[in-house]
């Protein structure tokens, strides 16, 4: 593994970035159109921007939020672990726990991965 100490904290936090919206693209169909990360010491907190498909907003538009919602939930489930596997590539440091919600109006998400303590910690 590739530590997160040999990569520029912004060169690490844009190929995280990336490595999020690939992985709801290739779950959802489309990615998310804006992805910031920042990079801390025991986690790695992406915040997404335009998540919706054309379908989940017309579902949403129609008051099934809460069925979009759920949806993304499972959605969620399927590519954690092969998104924590990406993220672990990264950054060098094994992902013990993923958490992941959306939000819907205004349409943002959220990917949280906590880090293996540091060494010492």
């Amino acid at each position: 593994m590739t530590s997160h100490r040999e990569h520029p904290t912004g060169e690490l936090a844009a190929a995280i970035s990336n490595t999020v919206v690939r992985a709801l693209a290739r779950t959802t169909g489309r990615g998310p159109t804006k992805a910031r990360t920042t990079v801390g010491d025991n986690g790695v907190f992406v915040v997404l921007q335009d998540t919706l498909t054309v379908g989940e907003r017309t579902l949403t538009d129609a008051g099934e939020a809460q069925a979009v919602l759920d949806l993304r939930r499972r959605w969620q489930r399927v590519m954690e672990s092969e998104v924590s596997r990406e993220v672990e590539q990264l950054t060098g440091r094994k992902v013990v726990g993923f958490m992941s919600d959306n939000h819907i109006d205004p349409d943002l998400a959220v990917e949280v991965f906590v880090l293996e303590p540091l060494s010492g910690e």
